[in-house]
């Protein structure tokens, strides 16, 4: 049995690993040179990433051993909280012990490490080349088109296929795939925050944020942030955002001066003074993006989508390559149940429910938290406004309470759910935060 994976980023590769267990062979077809580390398809390679300890542990029971991999490489691994400073609500989370481990690496590390891992599996063959449509009807997909180094695989442009998996991100042409099929095509959910990145890489001092390893500045009610964190050859990757339009610099002095408006001094302090190891690079970043596969009331055998094609979350939230973990397990779970018939026609259906809920719970975060800027249109509901008023005293309590702080970034990191904010002794400490000497401060 073949399987074909369309795209080789990070959720293209998890899913590949996983349809080893149950394919003889897996196809991943990516039209992208994988020779230079910052791939033309993955604009925002070149910006700081965040893997949430919910992620790195799928990534470990994928690939074992992956985080001493990374860190042997370069990467700089640290506990959050303990080697890394977090200020949420204008003010640092307070330090404490959280049991979450940070990996701090760039984009194309990250990607390196997984795609050696799973081109060495012996099921698994690259095709280099791009999709040009799918083989099929709106009942069943039994194969994909494809351009570039046809030969290499058997079947020529046409490259038959018991299950196709869609990975190719954000601008994934699906739907006008399915289109063309005759298939129904899902309805799109977004909210418009026109985020702006900045970034840069700059040499890093010993001793420099008391040699913690990572900073990151969540946006205030201005829509400003940013993070530095330390990446291999000893380098801080730097990157500064603005919401709505107000987009930071690409020039030195802009930049600095950006960053000297962050609710924070340690970004400033790291570049003030600094040069770049090389140019300031730019990206925008438009719109939230959720397709509802799941609504659909048919969807054709044998074809799934996956990953940011799924889902592309507002990446101030750095929840986009965990989700894409999560997402393969649960493609392994449906897997396993799967029908012997090939295509499984209950497959599609079964996953995208399945994914669903793990969807469910990154996207409430991350909608609810930029409709909590005021400038970002779209429909608060009254738990929506409730929501946020109480994650808003949560950080106020969180940046003296470390309790409170270690649950916060828990739930943050997609390991604990977001109820274990409201379990009854947590929310005492929220509602009713306690001062230095033990008495009650009003939370205003």
């Amino acid at each position: 049995m073949r399987a074909v994976v369309l795209g080789a980023g990070i959720a293209g590769l998890l899913a590949a690993r996983v349809l080893t267990e149950n394919y003889s062979e897996v196809v991943v077809v990516e039209r992208d040179s994988l020779d230079d580390g910052w791939r033309r398809g993955v604009p925002q390679a070149r910006h700081l990433h965040g893997l949430l300890d919910r992620g790195r542990t799928v990534l470990e029971e994928l690939f074992p051993g992956f985080t001493a991999e990374v860190a042997a490489r370069g990467a700089t691994t640290a506990e959050a909280l303990v080697g890394t400073r977090w200020y949420l609500g204008g003010a640092r989370l307070a330090p404490t012990s959280t049991g979450l481990t940070s990996v701090m690496a760039t984009r194309p590390l990250l990607e390196a490490v997984l795609r050696e891992r799973v081109l060495a599996l012996p099921e698994v063959r690259l095709h280099t080349g791009s999709v040009r449509g799918l083989i099929g009807d709106a009942h069943a997909v039994r194969g994909v088109r494809v351009s570039g180094d046809a030969e290499s695989v058997s079947g020529g442009t046409e490259l038959a296929a018991d299950l196709v998996i869609d990975a190719t991100g954000r601008g994934s042409r699906a739907p006008q795939y399915l289109a063309d099929l005759g298939a129904p095509t899902p309805a799109e959910e977004r909210l418009e925050v026109d985020l702006g990145y900045a970034s840069a890489l700059f040499p890093r001092t010993e001793g420099q944020l008391d040699n913690h390893s990572s900073v990151i500045v969540s946006t205030g009610p201005d829509g400003r942030g940013g993070g530095a964190i330390r990446v291999e050859g000893d380098r801080w990757h730097v990157t500064l955002a603005g919401m709505l339009g107000d987009h930071p610099p690409t020039d030195l002095p802009g930049f600095t001066a950006f960053a000297a408006t962050l609710a924070a001094p340690d970004i400033h302090a790291l570049v003030a003074g600094a040069e770049p190891l090389g140019e300031i690079t730019p990206h925008r970043f438009r719109s939230p993006l959720r397709r509802r596969y799941e609504r659909l009331r048919t969807v054709p055998a044998g074809f799934l989508v996956i990953g940011d094609a799924l889902c592309s979350f507002n990446p101030l939230y750095a929840q986009g390559m965990a989700v894409a973990a999560q997402q393969a397990l649960v493609l392994r779970g449906c897997l396993a149940t799967a029908a012997r018939r090939s295509p499984d026609p209950a497959l599609p259906a079964r996953f995208y429910a399945a994914a669903s809920a793990v969807v469910d719970v990154a996207w409430r975060l991350s909608a609810g938290s930029d409709l909590a800027n005021p400038g970002v249109r779209g429909q608060r509901t009254a738990r929506t406004r409730l929501t946020n008023a109480y994650v808003a005293r949560a950080h106020r309590a969180a940046h003296a309470d470390p309790v409170v702080a270690r649950a916060f970034l828990r739930v943050g990191n997609l390991v604990d759910p977001p109820a274990a904010l409201l379990r009854p002794a947590l929310a005492r400490r929220i509602l009713l935060p306690r001062s230095a000497n033990g008495a009650s401060e009003p939370t205003g």
